[in-house]
């Protein structure tokens, strides 16, 4: 089995309940979508980084690991584009005793099901309507892999949060109506966070929309916050 990966590299973490924490990424190639404000776009062919070995991969993350990592981030892309030998790398950093940690818009639950047994902390990136990640005729069928990843991370009682990336294209009312969707399925409790990320660079949401979108999740959970990319201001990759 082999793996296509386009970098490999130690920063601040960025995003999410534990941006600031000193974190080795793992950017698997390839992701079968495109977002419009996606800002790995080198990363989303299939033939894009260079492919290796199961085992030159796990020779990769162990000479790149740094003192004091607290985890491994799989990124890409889309990890879960190579589930399986993603698996194998995750199987590998869990055995370091170091934490792994899956970032991913969780589009096939099939796949995730290849991963979930070897990440400690699952980011569910649900996609809005406006994202360009799919057009609105399989926008459906996205969600509904997205809710069952969203279920099989709360059976599995694993760290799991949300991740909505918003933009001044962002509607108000498909978002309540994903809110819907998402707290039927998990409760406040079972849930580690809940992130609204405006987008950057690009279509920025005001602050009176950002504040739209955080007080319509408040009633749902009041742990809300809403978190910019922390690396893009300090320079870090």
């Amino acid at each position: 089995m082999n793996i296509r990966l386009y970098e490999i590299f130690t920063s601040v973490e960025g995003e999410g309940i534990l941006y600031g924490t000193k974190t080795l990424f793992v950017r698997l190639s390839g992701c079968p979508f495109k977002c419009f404000y996606c800002d790995t776009k080198d990363a989303l062919p299939m033939n894009s980084g260079n492919e290796y070995s199961i085992t030159e991969a796990k020779n990769l993350i162990k000479k790149n690991l740094q003192k004091n990592t607290y985890k491994v981030n799989f990124t890409g892309g889309d990890p879960l584009a190579q589930s399986k030998a993603l698996a194998e790398l995750a199987k590998f950093v869990q055995n370091k005793k170091i934490p792994t940690y899956l970032e991913s818009s969780c589009y096939d639950s099939k796949k995730f099901t290849d991963v979930l047994p070897y990440i400690d902390f699952i980011k569910i990136e649900f996609k809005t309507p406006d994202s360009g990640f799919v057009d609105l005729k399989h926008y459906s069928k996205l969600l509904e892999n997205e809710l069952e990843c969203l279920r099989l991370a709360k059976k599995s009682k694993k760290t799991t949060y949300i991740k909505v990336v918003v933009s001044s294209k962002t509607q108000l009312k498909p978002f309540k109506k994903l809110l819907g969707q998402i707290f039927k399925i998990i409760s406040k409790t079972d849930l580690a966070g809940f992130i609204i990320q405006p987008t950057y660079g690009i279509s920025e949401p005001s602050l009176e929309q950002l504040f739209s979108f955080y007080d319509s999740v408040y009633p749902y959970y009041d742990q809300v916050r809403i978190v910019p990319q922390l690396h893009k201001f300090i320079g870090a990759p």
